[in-house]
């Protein structure tokens, strides 16, 4: 038999992450002894219990204590372990892989926070004792010599705690439904983006191309001159055909206006990418007069910055779209941090991409009418997403309008 004991603290009760702690403990074949516990004594005060775990073998052991980690169970003792990287963009064998969830590490007997936090990241401590530091590295940023934390000890990961004031997304739960008050929402995403603002956070929006093709272009691009959007992330898709629809008044050949195919519409969307290719990007169709409205012409003319990356299914692509998809990531990376809100709109691929690189701690709105897209980002670790299924024309029309009431 082996076992550990481990610390678990904060709103452990009303949060019910003693008894997620406790079920897997006991899922998974192990016991568990309470060896104290103080219970917080007002709704400010915290609770504090250490837990003693019992497993077949250490194996068995190391495995349990990595699921409660992820809960808040700390290990009483133990300093953080590294080993150092053997080559360029290679991990040791046996590395810590991070959650969204704050963390930190044990170094020199002080707790050391990981920062920036990002799921599926390694951990590398620079430096030592009081001029240590922890930082979340991709694997392709991690160097040779590199030290890289290794299992679980020294540890700490810091889950949810329990809302501190109610609202409309704590009302309405975590889970998927069509069945939900759409307007009611769209005006709290109205409020969360406002406060974010008065927070000094930033504002991220990320799209797909269904926005300009069912006619919703002209809200986003309204939201965006309004100021209320500080990035935006999408793909070759979205700009594209914004920027069809700005020169040629159409949408994948469909005319925007009158919802008729255009005669040869199937070609406008190449016309578009040739006619700004032949300019030089996006900027210079701007300033040279000859892209004169549109979402990207918006972010131009606001100075928003937009990561553009591409797919294997690119026409093209625009010159403004990053075709390498891990240097599109790391813009993409640079350009989320300092985020309050991220809102993602009808979008898959995007979507996922965007949650991956997010602290759980920025409120994440995703968007679609298909619930699968919402129910797909959740499954893959963004867990903080709020899902709402709808169409984005009438998010994006109600969202401008609810906006501009706040700026009256």
């Amino acid at each position: 038999m082996a076992s550990e004991t481990v610390l678990l603290e904060g709103h452990i009760i009303d949060s019910l992450t003693l008894s997620k702690v406790l079920d897997i403990i006991q899922r998974e074949g192990a016991a568990y002894r309470i060896a104290d516990f103080s219970v917080g004594e007002t709704r400010a005060d915290v609770s504090r219990t250490h837990i003693c775990v019992t497993a077949p073998d250490a194996a068995e052991l190391e495995r349990i204590l990595r699921q409660i980690q992820q809960h808040g169970a700390t290990r009483a003792e133990g300093r953080v372990r590294t080993k150092p990287a053997p080559m360029d963009g290679v991990f040791p064998d046996g590395f810590y892989v991070t959650t969204n969830l704050a963390t930190s590490v044990r170094v020199a007997g002080a707790w050391m926070p990981v920062e920036p936090i990002e799921m599926d990241c390694g951990i590398v401590v620079r430096g030592s004792d009081g001029g240590a530091c922890a930082n979340c590295l991709p694997m392709h940023h991690v160097r040779a010599g590199d030290q890289v934390v290794v299992g679980s000890e020294g540890v700490r990961v810091t889950p949810f705690d329990r809302p501190q004031e109610s609202g409309v997304f704590q009302f309405m739960g975590g889970s998927v439904s069509t069945e939900r008050p759409k307007e009611l929402i769209v005006a709290a995403i109205a409020q969360e983006i406002v406060k974010a603002r008065a927070r000094g956070e930033k504002i991220v929006f990320v799209g797909g191309p269904a926005i300009v093709h069912t006619g919703a272009g002209h809200h986003l691009e309204a939201i965006i001159r309004a100021g209320w959007i500080d990035a935006l992330f999408a793909g070759n898709a979205l700009a594209t055909h914004d920027i069809e629809q700005a020169l040629l008044g159409t949408s994948l050949g469909v005319q925007i206006a009158t919802g008729a195919q255009a005669v040869h519409g199937h070609e406008n969307h190449l016309r578009a990418i040739n006619a700004i290719r032949r300019v030089g990007g996006i900027r210079p169709a701007v300033e040279s007069g000859l892209l004169k409205s549109g979402i990207m012409h918006a972010c131009i003319s606001r100075s928003v910055p937009y990561v553009l990356a591409g797919s294997i299914r690119d026409d093209g692509p625009l010159p403004d779209v990053i075709t390498d998809s891990v240097e599109a990531q790391d813009a993409m990376r640079a350009l989320v941090r300092g985020a309050g809100v991220v809102l993602m709109v009808a979008t898959t691929l995007h979507a996922v991409a965007t949650g991956n690189l997010l602290p759980a701690t920025v409120q994440t709105i995703c968007v679609d009418a298909d619930a699968a897209t919402v129910i797909k980002l959740m499954d893959r670790g963004t867990h903080q997403a709020f899902g709402l299924v709808t169409d984005c024309e009438f998010l994006l029309k109600e969202l401008r309008a609810r906006l501009a009431e706040q700026s009256q």
